[in-house]
């Protein structure tokens, strides 16, 4: 390698702030284009920067293959024909032609690998190319560690849990709040599940926010009441490195999944599902314990006695004057305490 080389390479470097996995000659163009332009390309991450020749050092042209949903080859596999292949961006759809399968293979593989962060397994590489192609996956995950899915909030208590989902998680995984990022209709639900909760309830709102099958893919459900009748729809949304973007026609990029149930909420006049909780009004006293009684007591009947109850003596001559007491409107003779003279005077004779 010249040292002119070395300048360039470390200029692309600075310039670009990003490791270089692989590079060669190809011709790109847009589906729109008629004919193919030729570049020297260098794969630096998982972003294809586009030069004139080998000598420049700025590039003109990138593409960001983060946002890669399919790379399809258009040709069946010849070893003297170029290959070319079709790449499906979110935003756009372009073509890249190799010279000869070979190269064109070891192109796939490295765009793949730095995609999905992971190898293909329909590769026909060989053992030195498939080392090198190992080492540059592992500094790439080293660079930029594979970014995880936000937290998911629990199922809904109505729904059964559901094991075969690829998007289920335990529950003892699922935090039982909300992150700032993580809007609040967000659920880890089925498309047919969060189909049938909008249908079920739709007093709670129309826009459920989901995850997908694929990686780095969400899912928003939209339930909408139309002159028809109600009108379900699901959209898909990519996260990437810039951002969220809404696969729409055209696509749109926002910062954040807040930012993307806003979206929806303006265009299409629904809220988000949100279930509504019951709520007291009034403050009330605890009821009181089982083992207590706020009544007042029944008071205890006494039994009466079954026989006449015995008197002392005193007591009894007590009562028996009192009860031969006459009354005080009865006339009582008064007893004579006069001596008795005819009797005494009998007596003194004797």
């Amino acid at each position: 390698m010249s040292a002119h080389t070395r300048v360039v390479n470390k200029r692309r470097e600075t310039i670009t702030a990003l490791p270089l996995y692989y590079s060669g000659q190809l011709w790109k163009k847009n589906t729109s284009e008629k004919d193919f332009k030729n570049y020297y390309g260098e794969l630096r991450g998982a972003t294809l920067f586009l030069y004139n020749d080998e000598s420049q050092d700025t590039y003109i042209e990138k593409l960001d293959l983060e946002q890669l949903t399919s790379m399809e080859s258009n040709c069946p596999y010849q070893r003297k024909t170029p290959t070319i292949f079709t790449l499906s961006l979110h935003t756009e759809e372009v073509q890249l032609k190799m010279d000869n399968p070979y190269t064109g293979e070891e192109w796939r593989a490295y765009i793949l690998t730095m995609v999905k962060r992971e190898i293909p397994g329909d590769l026909q590489l060989l053992p030195g190319q498939m080392m090198l192609l190992l080492d540059a996956l592992a500094r790439e995950k080293r660079r930029n560690p594979p970014a995880s899915h936000p937290p998911l909030p629990p199922r809904p208590s109505f729904l059964p849990s559901s094991t075969s989902s690829p998007s289920s998680q335990p529950a003892e995984d699922h935090p039982d709040y909300i992150t700032p990022d993580q809007p609040a209709c967000f659920f880890d639900v089925t498309r047919q599940e969060a189909e049938r909760m909008l249908e079920a309830n739709p007093e709670y709102g129309g826009i459920i926010i989901r995850p997908s099958s694929f990686n780095n893919i969400y899912a928003v459900t939209i339930r909408r009441l139309t002159p028809r009748g109600p009108l379900m729809k699901n959209y898909r949304v990519a996260c990437t490195n810039t951002g969220y973007v809404i696969e729409l026609l055209p696509p749109v990029t926002v910062s954040s999944m807040n930012e993307v149930l806003k979206y929806f909420i303006e265009k299409t006049q629904s809220r988000p599902y949100a279930t509504s909780e019951p709520y007291d009004f009034l403050i009330e006293d605890p009821p009181a314990p089982n083992c207590i009684s706020i009544t007042s007591p029944t008071p205890k009947t006494i039994p009466k006695a079954q026989v006449a109850p015995m008197l002392c003596p005193q007591i009894q001559k007590e009562l028996e004057f009192l009860l031969s007491k006459p009354a005080e409107d009865e006339y009582v003779v008064p007893e004579d305490h006069t001596p008795d003279y005819q009797n005494l005077c009998h007596g003194e004779n004797e």
